[in-house]
């Protein structure tokens, strides 16, 4: 996410899409790092809950990013191959930590 924000910023010239995928594409691995150290149960499924949020809304700004030209195909698929990835995962830790607890 830091690379294509450095690209789009420089050879785009694009400031407000890249931000708003770096604050949240980044925000991913902060978040997951926060719950490896989570207070509680609850507080781990709730911070990988925030975090799967946050993949889907970079998801979001990527399907922009490539409907306005912004980058290529073959970046954007790239980009979601790795986002959906993770959307899977988080979605799959999420639902086998829940069912952990009942």
């Amino acid at each position: 996410m830091v690379n294509l924000y450095k690209f789009l910023k420089k050879e785009q010239g694009e400031f407000i899409l890249s931000h708003q995928l770096n604050r949240s594409g980044t925000s991913i691995g902060a978040i997951i790092r926060e719950a490896e150290h989570a207070e509680s149960t609850k507080d781990f499924i709730h911070k990988l809950s925030v975090g799967l949020k946050e993949a889907n809304e970079s998801k979001y700004w990527l399907d922009l990013l490539v409907a306005t030209d912004l980058i290529t195909n073959k970046m954007y698929d790239s980009l979601n191959k790795d986002c959906e990835e993770l959307l899977k995962l988080l979605i799959s830790s999420v639902k086998t930590t829940k069912l952990r607890i009942k």
